[in-house]
């Protein structure tokens, strides 16, 4: 039997992460089970413990991954400032808090997706979530500040950082909770939010 490299190693881990991120911010950390992991990643059951210790482990290091996705693409939208769309937080909004996102089999951003697991589980993936949504928070601002052209002190960006993220991340948690049993009033959250998110 060939041996494995340390590329290949290091790819099945990337594999099992991955897979890991969409499912468990589709279905939640506990819905999901090793051996069904796995076999999205492509790999057998038993080599997992050859890259972690835990499933736990691995939800830590799968929300820090799915975050710092989602954090590039924020950081793109406010590198690429204004356009026809508007200014990036209005573009960010409008994104966050869309039918699309709302739908996303995957889960979409991990902030709405592992709410509720980062509460219930360990430190560490509290931790990762943690980390997570300070960088949105961190972003917002000093977007809030940029757009504000000094207007606005820091304490006040970061204020409106928070208010901002709150209202995506609850606004998504409640579209998704009644979208199957009534579609208009998740709907109706979705467009209600989009307007007033950045008041």
């Amino acid at each position: 039997m060939p041996r494995i490299t340390k590329e290949d190693k290091a790819r099945n881990r990337q594999n099992i992460v991955e897979a890991a991120g969409r499912m468990f911010r589709s279905q939640g950390v506990d819905a999901v089970g090793i051996a069904d992991l796995m076999k999205e990643a492509g790999l057998t059951h038993g080599g997992f413990y050859n890259h972690f210790a835990s499933k736990g482990d691995l939800a830590t290091e799968a929300c820090g991954t799915s975050f710092e996705a989602s954090l590039g693409g924020l950081r793109q939208i406010i590198e690429e400032g204004a356009d026809r769309n508007g200014p990036p937080l209005k573009r960010v909004v409008d994104t966050y808090l869309s039918a699309a996102h709302r739908d996303a089999s995957d889960g979409g951003c991990p902030s709405a997706s592992l709410v509720i697991d980062a509460g219930r589980h360990t430190d560490t993936v509290q931790s990762a979530y943690a980390t997570g949504v300070e960088g949105y928070l961190t972003g917002f601002a000093e977007e809030f500040a940029r757009e504000g052209e000094g207007g606005i002190t820091s304490q006040e960006a970061r204020d409106r950082a928070v208010l901002l993220l709150s209202r995506l991340v609850g606004a998504m948690v409640l579209a998704r909770a009644v979208s199957d049993v009534q579609p208009e009033l998740s709907d109706e959250i979705l467009r209600t939010c989009r307007a007033h998110a950045l008041d």
